[in-house]
């Protein structure tokens, strides 16, 4: 089982993508907030995590459950 974090680790990085990179996909001006959220210090609002599971082409339910896999 994963956390949250550790999936958008996962789901980030298959796709190629940096911290940087993400972050500035996502609307954000800086990569902190990520970087928080892949370490667990944040967690995402439901709007970001819906917004996380549709770049991505996972299910919300994937990312926030952690006995579900993505």
């Amino acid at each position: 089982m994963q956390r949250f974090g550790e999936k958008l680790h996962t789901l980030r990085n298959r796709r190629g993508l940096t911290i940087r990179e993400l972050a500035e996909t996502l609307g954000f001006r800086s990569h902190g907030f990520v970087s928080d959220l892949e370490r667990g210090r944040r967690k995402p609002s439901v709007e970001l995590a819906i917004e996380i599971a549709r770049l991505f082409d996972v299910s919300v339910d994937q990312l926030v459950k952690d006995e579900l896999e993505v």
